[in-house]
Parts: C-alpha cells; sequence; structure tokens
C-alpha cells in the first residue's frame, strides 16, 4: 500500500509547518495550503486520503471546508485542530461529519495516535468496500450497513477470512445479521461459484437433525422410506452455514467434530464413510465458551470451529449506524410498498438512535417497514413511532448525569435515582415503583440492597 498522503490547512505559516514536519517524521507524504480555497485546489488535483484543518480561519472556515470536503471528496477523512477554547466548537464540527479533533499546540504523541487510528480507519473502509464491491448484491452484503470502528473490525476480519477454506466461528446476538455476513463470506472466496447453504439447528427436531445433516439409508429408522442425501454432501465444494450451533446435542457434536476435522461422515443406518469437502461457517447467539464450561458444548469442537472467531456488535454498541440503517430500510420499505411519496424527517432519528433495540437490524428493519405501511403521510411524524421509542427519547432527554471524569459508581447512581423517585412521590412504594418501570417488590429489594429508610 502506498504511504498514505496528508493536507495541512492553516492560515499560520510556523504552525503549517511544524504539523507538516511532525507527519514527514512519522513516515507520511504531507504538504501544506494556507487557506480553505487553496486547500480545495490541492485536493482537486492530486490525490489525499487525510485533511488537518484549522478551525478558525478567515474567508472559507474550517466547518465551511470540512462541509465542501464531504460534499466532494467523500472518501477523505477529515480531523479539525483547534484551541483549546474552543474544544466545544469542535465538538459540533464532529457532529458535521469530522472524524476527530487535535487541540493546539499540536503535540507529537497526541498528533501520531490521532493520524494513526484515522488512517486505520480509512484502509477498513476501503478494505470493506472493495469486498462489498465484490459481491453479487443479490446476497445482501449491501445490507451490512455502517462505518463504526465496532462493525469495521468484524468485516475487516470477514474479509480476510473469505480468502481462506478456515472454519468460521460468528457470534453474535439474534438479529445482528449473522447469516448474512456468513454469505458475505462465501461468495467473496474461491469456493463462490459451489453451493452455499443454511441450516438453522435450533429449527430441526433433535432425532431429525443427524438425517437431515448427513442423510440415512431406507429402513435406516421409521419413516426412512428411500435413501437420503443429507445437507452436508449436497454442499460438497461449498460452504455449510451451521446457525445456532449451540442447539446440537452433544452425541451429534462428535460426529460433527470428524467431518470438521476429517471432512468425513456416515449416514445414519450406514457404516461406509463418506468424504466431503466443505467448508463451515456455525453461528450462535450463545456463549459457547460457557456452554463448554458448562459441559454442554464439546470443548474439541468448540477449538475446531473457532479457528477465525468473530462477534457481531449488537446495534445497541454501535449506535452511530443507525441512522444510516434508518434510511436504508426506509428507501427499501418505500420501493416495496409503493410509498415514495413519504419522508422521514431527520428530526425524527435521535428517537431512533437512543432506542436500544433487543432485536437488533431485524428489530429496527421491522419498525421502519411498519412506519412506512400505517403513516398517512405526506411525512412521517412523532405518533407514527411506536410508543417505546417515543418513550426512550422521553427518558434520554430527562436524564441530566454529569459523568466526572475520573468514573462513577453505577450502585450509587441507581441508589440516587430510587431515592430521588421515592421522594418525588413522598416515599409511596406503589406509584415510585410504577414511575421507575419497577414491580414493587422489585423496588423493595433495591430500596433494601441501598440501605433506603424513610427518615
Amino acid at each position: 500500500m502506498s504511504t498514505p498522503r496528508i493536507l495541512v490547512v492553516d492560515d499560520e505559516p510556523n504552525l503549517r509547518r511544524v504539523v507538516q514536519v511532525q507527519l514527514q517524521e512519522m513516515g507520511y507524504r504531507a504538504d501544506t495550503a494556507a487557506n480553505g480555497a487553496a486547500a480545495l485546489d490541492q485536493l482537486r488535483a492530486d490525490n489525499y486520503q487525510l485533511v488537518l484543518t484549522d478551525l478558525r480561519m478567515p474567508g472559507m472556515s474550517g466547518v465551511d471546508l470540512l462541509k465542501t470536503v464531504r460534499q466532494e471528496f467523500p472518501e477523505v477523512v477529515v480531523i479539525i485542530m483547534t484551541a483549546f477554547g474552543s474544544v466545544e466548537t469542535a465538538v459540533e464540527a464532529m457532529k458535521s461529519g469530522a472524524y476527530h479533533y487535535i487541540t493546539k499546540p499540536v503535540r507529537d504523541d497526541e498528533l501520531k495516535i490521532v493520524v494513526d487510528r484515522t488512517l486505520e480507519h480509512c484502509r477498513l473502509m476501503v478494505e470493506v468496500n472493495q469486498l462489498r464491491d465484490s459481491l453479487n448484491e443479490k446476497y445482501g452484503f449491501e445490507n451490512i450497513i455502517g462505518r463504526s470502528n465496532a462493525l469495521l473490525s468484524v468485516l475487516d476480519i470477514a474479509a480476510r477470512a473469505a480468502r481462506s477454506s478456515s472454519t468460521v466461528l460468528i457470534e453474535g446476538e439474534t438479529g445482528t445479521g449473522k447469516e448474512l455476513l456468513a454469505r458475505a463470506i462465501h461468495f467473496n472466496s474461491p469456493r463462490s461459484k459451489a453451493p452455499f447453504l443454511a441450516l438453522n439447528c435450533g429449527a430441526i427436531p433433535r432425532d431429525l437433525l443427524e438425517s437431515e445433516l448427513f442423510g440415512h439409508r431406507k429402513g435406516s429408522f421409521t419413516g426412512a422410506i428411500d435413501n437420503k442425501r443429507g445437507k452436508v454432501e449436497a454442499v460438497d465444494g461449498g460452504t455449510l452455514f451451521l446457525d445456532e450451533i449451540g442447539e446440537m446435542p452433544l452425541d451429534l457434536q462428535v460426529k460433527m467434530l470428524r467431518l470438521v476435522q476429517n471432512g468425513e461422515l456416515e449416514k445414519v443406518g450406514s457404516i461406509d464413510t463418506v468424504k466431503v469437502n466443505v467448508r463451515i461457517v456455525a453461528a450462535t447467539n450463545r456463549g459457547l465458551l460457557k456452554m463448554v464450561e458448562d459441559g454442554l458444548f464439546r470443548e474439541d469442537l468448540y477449538y475446531r470451529l473457532a479457528v477465525i472467531p468473530m462477534t457481531l456488535p449488537p446495534l445497541r454498541q454501535r449506535p452511530e449506524d443507525i441512522p444510516d440503517l434508518v434510511h436504508f430500510f426506509f428507501e427499501k420499505s418505500l420501493h416495496k410498498h409503493g410509498r415514495d411519496d413519504l419522508a422521514l424527517p431527520d428530526a425524527l432519528l435521535p428517537y431512533f438512535s437512543q432506542y436500544r433495540w433487543p432485536g437488533n437490524i431485524r428489530e429496527l428493519e421491522n419498525v421502519v417497514e411498519r412506519i412506512t405501511v400505517l403513516s398517512r403521510g405526506p411525512q412521517v411524524v412523532l405518533s407514527d413511532l411506536p410508543e417505546a421509542l417515543q418513550k426512550s427519547r422521553q427518558v434520554s432527554e430527562a436524564l441530566d448525569i454529569d459523568l466526572p471524569p475520573g468514573g462513577i459508581s453505577l450502585d450509587a447512581v441507581e441508589r440516587e435515582l430510587i431515592r430521588r423517585a421515592l421522594e418525588r412521590f413522598d416515599w409511596n412504594q406503589t406509584r415510585a415503583a410504577r414511575y421507575l418501570d419497577l414491580s414493587r417488590k422489585t423496588l423493595i429489594y433495591r430500596m433494601e440492597k441501598h440501605g433506603l429508610t424513610r427518615s
């Protein structure tokens, strides 16, 4: 990969030169521009990965430059440089699309950390976009939307894993997109022209799962009226996706270990060994290591499956991706239901971002489709949103918690919230419990836990 190229923009010549030298000593190619207009001219003439711009400049400000760069050069990342007293303005600039900010005077160690981290983010974005571009769109890899580091790190591992035939274990909560990721891995692998087959181990009765996987011989059990080829043989040369692998019975795990380890299987009712060439991608929403400790999952099979482990983050851990997902699913629903006249105001997006989405992306897609179908139009209004989304926003607006830099005790916060709720209702436990969305029994338990009594 070529050395990253960085453009430093500042109206102070000495600062421009100092930062340029600092970057060059770190091994980067750095150029300078005295103002926003000159910077745009250079961006249009050459390829840059990163722009470091001062916030306050005569003529075009750093924020104005940022907005123009975002519009004309979306692949270029911007870092804001600002005096210490203007940090709040820098934070506002980040809301407009800046990746980070650093304070002046610029220290070598801080500059290196921020620039290295930013360029690593750029590298991940490029690699993920290349992976997306190489996949067939009908398999939906484009639905893995987001630019959060939590998601990009997983997709980076997936991009590299796709080039091999190693087994992959994808862990993550229900609805995070595990099967979509498994398909992306397959269709960007050397096996892409061979079959991909998904099997949910928790959706098939345990006494039928072995037959479904490995096939059976005629007469091997009641109802086996003919020879049957199993899913593993059917996908020979391709990829078998085993969803909810944690639901597989222990006795069947022994046979799965043989398949993963030696590429061999035996059909139900047969002693003959069949050789196959199948890549296994497994997924689970349960903690397999905890199941190993509890004796519910074989340790040897776990380590055979987890050659390349990855964990898809839940939606609540990547809230910055929620607006993009909402827009994507909204556009999809508009076309699906012929509602092209319907608009979704940006002012409603915080209601989506502050909800915890226990059902993850699947729940988000369903909610957006429901809103699209039921909204009377011409635009979505607050009352069209489910009550849970409206409530989450109201709770967020009601809380005013100052988080100290040295850390905070969660128990202390809980104690204070309960105390305030009790005082609000003159220590009426029933009303305070209803206000906190707790049962009265739970409230009493937590009062005793924190030693809360009416003075």
